[in-house]
């Protein structure tokens, strides 16, 4: 069951955000929560969670202790009848806690939502509480038995997808009573660390030049033309780190020792074994994933770094100079209504249904683009429930990265929308696909915005900035991953300073980046912003997942005859009722294959290789 969003926040290309909109960017749009509940003291919130806790309890009395009886009957007294009944359950928790999720992040230093927020949580964790037997009491039921119903019983066939992935978690299933304490424990645990990260990062500020800001803001600066402001950005970056470190190195070291504690009782042989099994993704492919990538640093990250340099007339670049943009890119600001006409024309160029799709985002009220004090930072889409519909948040500040993350971020808003069809259960795709739509809306996007550069020089910038984009997907996130698989292995033997953090953050970020740049000692600190680490350990190598796997796509959709959209939203609406082997199958590709990651690489070092001949 949901009980709380765990927002995706793209940092894969560090989108830009500033504290409020510029004229210059048109009128942004703020997202309509009226569509899931009026107001947080409305009659029907009130009224929902009433109804939750009603249904949770019938739900209860009902169906424990009941299934084995149940997996011998048909419809509504069957384990179809039982899966429906908790399916619609789900469905009403995860509009409340959506609504609750999406108020919070909309100003996470407001303390009306913050009480908000954590009272609905408190009280959907207790509602869960009269749920949890059901999976619990599924998975002790004898495969035979569950297998007999599913081939007898046609309501309870329905829903096989869902319970071949639930016996998946059945080795690593505790007696019901611990698997109670966990869940309940949760609330004073890792969702309290989770939103003293959120909030405390939030309500950080720092000072470039006398004006104090919050962080987005701040980053923002490391993509300034002006090398000097770069430098102050990171000097305050770094200042606002340090003096929190304390905070950060607690919660940080917390988390990591209860994971580690939640893994042990469950019997999870690797510290990235848990994530690997709600991706649904075995652990080999994701060792042939990160390999392929860290051997590919010399030729990828390395080299075109030696090149930025080379552009920006310097021997070295600094760390904060990573994301520098390039003496040929534009600093013309994007309006709002541009880069909706610009991606939504790259979607419908690939598929008039996909545009529409998209279209209805902005339409219809499902997007937050203003940047604005104590709003989440980054950009996430969140799927909410099938009988609503999902909602999209950017901080918008009109620069090219920013479009690509509108294009990015409605990719998932697309998919989510396509799998809703799934229903509750199985609507939602493990996060190795998950990242499929986004980034593939991210590639029809640029391929149009190439297609229609006027001359060398924006082919040069636009290719580049492509490239730092790939290069932050992929390289600088199985770089995250590397970090954190040293981290908790570490914590495994004690409690870890921050200087010992600091020191495995500069090894692995020496290592992907290169001898092109410079990495000083105030650099130590960054790993500290960084949400996956906190909400989702070992998240971050879904996203070169994705991108390795888009290149394959893509690859396959430039030489693809007629067919080729009808099999990619049959995968989109697919959701997670299919493994990634039989969605992949379709388009030829394998991703047990480690040929595989090497063609997804091939296309970054391809525009590497198409900007080294601009400049022949």
């Amino acid at each position: 069951m949901r009980h709380a969003i765990v927002p995706e926040r793209n940092h894969a290309a560090e989108p830009a955000q500033a504290a409020s909109a510029k004229p210059e960017l048109g009128e942004l749009p703020r997202w309509r929560l009226e569509d899931l509940y009026p107001a947080q003291a409305s009659a029907e919130f009130q009224a929902d969670m009433k109804r939750a806790d009603a249904d949770s309890l019938a739900f209860e009395a009902k169906w424990k202790g009941k299934l084995a009886q149940a997996a011998t009957e048909n419809g509504d007294k069957g384990l179809g009848g039982a899966l429906a009944e908790y399916e619609a359950l789900d469905d009403l928790l995860g509009r409340i806690s959506s609504y609750a999720g999406l108020t919070y992040y909309s100003d996470m230093t407001d303390a009306k939502n913050g009480k908000f927020f954590g009272d609905v949580q408190a009280k959907l964790t207790d509602l869960s509480a009269h749920l949890l037997f059901f999976p619990l009491e599924l998975n002790r039921l004898d495969d035979a038995v569950v297998d007999a119903a599913v081939a007898r019983d046609p309501a309870t066939a329905h829903y096989q997808p869902w319970l071949v992935d639930l016996r998946k978690d059945k080795p690593h299933q505790l007696e019901d009573k611990l698997e109670q304490l966990f869940l309940e424990k949760s609330m004073t645990g890792a969702a309290a660390f989770n939103r003293l990260f959120d909030e405390t990062l939030a309500s950080l500020r720092f000072s470039v030049n006398g004006a104090e800001q919050p962080l987005e803001p701040t980053l923002n600066m490391l993509q300034d033309a002006d090398p000097d402001i770069r430098k102050a950005a990171a000097a305050a970056l770094t200042k606002t780190f340090s003096e929190n470190l304390r905070i950060f190195t607690l919660v940080t070291n917390t988390l990591a020792k209860d994971k580690d504690i939640s893994d042990r009782w469950r019997g999870f042989e690797d510290i990235a074994d848990s994530r690997n099994l709600s991706n649904r993704v075995e652990r080999p492919v994701v060792d042939a994933l990160a390999s392929a990538v860290k051997n590919a640093y010399p030729r990828l990250s390395h080299r075109y770094y030696k090149m930025k340099a080379k552009w920006l007339g310097m021997e070295q670049m600094n760390y904060w100079d990573r994301n520098a943009p390039l003496p040929e890119t534009s600093n013309r600001l994007i309006p709002w209504n541009e880069a909706q006409d610009t991606v939504l024309a790259a979607y419908r160029g690939f598929a008039p249904e996909m545009a529409d799709i998209a279209g209805r985002f902005f339409n219809e009220g499902w997007i937050d683009a203003p940047a604005r004090p104590g709003k989440a930072p980054g950009a996430f889409a969140h799927p909410t429930v099938p009988s609503a519909h999902p909602y999209v948040l950017v901080n918008y500040l009109g620069k090219p990265r920013d479009v690509m993350t509108l294009a990015h971020e409605l990719g998932h808003g697309v998919h989510q929308v396509l799998a809703a069809t799934q229903g509750p259960l199985m609507c939602q795709t493990p996060l190795t696909l998950a990242e499929t739509a986004s980034v593939f809306g991210e590639m029809l996007t640029f391929r149009a915005l190439l297609d229609g550069a006027r001359d060398k020089r924006e082919r040069k910038a636009m290719l580049a900035q492509k490239v730092e984009d790939m290069i932050n997907t992929v390289v600088r996130q199985i770089a995250f991953y590397d970090f954190e698989r040293k981290l908790h292995t570490a914590r495994k033997e004690g409690e870890l300073t921050a200087e010992a953090i600091g020191e495995l953050w500069l090894s692995v970020q020496s290592e992907s980046l290169g001898p092109a740049i410079r990495i000083s000692e105030g650099y130590s600190n960054w790993w500290t912003y960084i949400p996956h680490f906190i909400h989702s350990p070992f998240y971050v190598y879904a996203y070169a997942f994705g991108d390795c796997l888009v290149n394959s796509l893509y690859a396959v959709y430039q030489n693809a005859e007629d067919g080729f959209q009808q099999k990619y939203f049959e995968l989109l609406k697919a959701g997670g009722t299919k493994h990634h082997s039989e969605l992949l199958a379709p388009f030829g590709l394998d991703a047990t294959d480690p040929a595989f990651w090497d063609k997804g690489l091939s296309m970054i070092e391809g525009l590497i290789d198409e900007l080294e001949a601009l400049e022949a």
